[in-house]
Parts: C-alpha cells; sequence; structure tokens
C-alpha cells in the first residue's frame, strides 16, 4: 500500500538525492508547502515573503518502509535544531517540518520527535514543525532529480550534496536500493 509524506529539511535537492536510493521509496519530487501564495515559484519561496518551505514528497511502499523509517532517515540527513536554517542556507524555506497526511503520521512524528528528544541525539532541542499537510505546489523542472543530472559538476552539490548522500549510504547501507 502506497502512502504520501512530504518533508522539509533544508534544500530539497538533499533530501530528494537520499530518498531516491532508500528502499520502499516509489517517487520523490521536490515542491513547496506550508505558505500562503498561490502557485509559488522558486523566486518568491527564496525571497522567504510566500511563507513556502522547500519540500519533498515521498510517496512509498509502507509494507516495504514504514514511515517512522522514512522519518529517521530524515532526522539523520539533516539539523531538526536550527530555525529556518540549515548549513549556509538560511530562511524559512529552509525550516525543518513533517507535514502530515493523516493523524497517525501526525502522532507518528510527535512520537519520533519525543524518543530523539529523550535519547538527547542532538545538542539543542528539536525544533522540526509538525503540521497538516497543504497544498503541494510542484517546484520547477529544473528542481526536479538536480543531484542525479548536474551531480559533482555543481561546487553546493560537491560540498552539500554529495557528504548527506555518503553519511545516507554509510549509515543506512541495508536499506539502499539495488
Amino acid at each position: 500500500m502506497d502512502q504520501v509524506a512530504t518533508l522539509a529539511g533544508g534544500c530539497f535537492w538533499c533530501l530528494e538525492a537520499v530518498f531516491d536510493e532508500l528502499k520502499g521509496v516509489k517517487s520523490v519530487e521536490s515542491g513547496y508547502m506550508g505558505g500562503n501564495t498561490p502557485n509559488p515559484n522558486y523566486d518568491e519561496v527564496c525571497s522567504g515573503r510566500s511563507g513556502h518551505a522547500e519540500v519533498v514528497r515521498v510517496t512509498f511502499d509502507a509494507q516495504a518502509l514504514s514511515y517512522r523509517d522514512l522519518l529517521s532517515v530524515f532526522f539523520a540527513i539533516h539539523d531538526p535544531t536550527t530555525p529556518n536554517r540549515q548549513g549556509n542556507d538560511v530562511g524559512t524555506q529552509y525550516r525543518s517540518a513533517i507535514f502530515f497526511h493523516s493523524e497517525e503520521q501526525k502522532k507518528d512524528a510527535q512520537e519520533v520527535i519525543r524518543n530523539l528528544t529523550s535519547q538527547k541525539l542532538f545538542g539543542k532541542p528539536i525544533v522540526t514543525e509538525v503540521a497538516p499537510a497543504s497544498q503541494f505546489h510542484m517546484a520547477e523542472d529544473y528542481h526536479q532529480e538536480y543531484f542525479q543530472r548536474v551531480g559533482g559538476g555543481n561546487p553546493y552539490c560537491s560540498f552539500v550534496i554529495e557528504p548527506k548522500v555518503a553519511k545516507f549510504r554509510k549509515q543506512f547501507v541495508e536499506r539502499l536500493k539495488r
């Protein structure tokens, strides 16, 4: 049975590159959610005025990959303790957020955050927003599968995305698509 998860954890290129390699994931689409501008474009989102976050919409086989396991990868590949920032990417569009599609997803997200908080895995409090999914706006075509298309030919890919993908591969080797 397929489910959808919508996650924000900084630049959508980074999240997409990782989730594309996760066993059980059927598709990953980059887009925008959580704002107030109808049909936002990249420039409007980057300005910070639209209120949207850069997100990935992940369609996954819930029998092969649980939502909680998907969230464990999510929390391993971004910093959930920095409000409106991931590394050098700063602004509300880079906030950490889980946009839930059901009450069960909401409950699971809150429980995962509680567990991570009690384990004190992060040096600071987790600031990940848990909010109901709103309208998903697909990002422009040139954002889709960005890392796969551009890869190491782009400095951002080399210095930001590649290390996240490498960390994921090392930490979750048994969950890689083959």
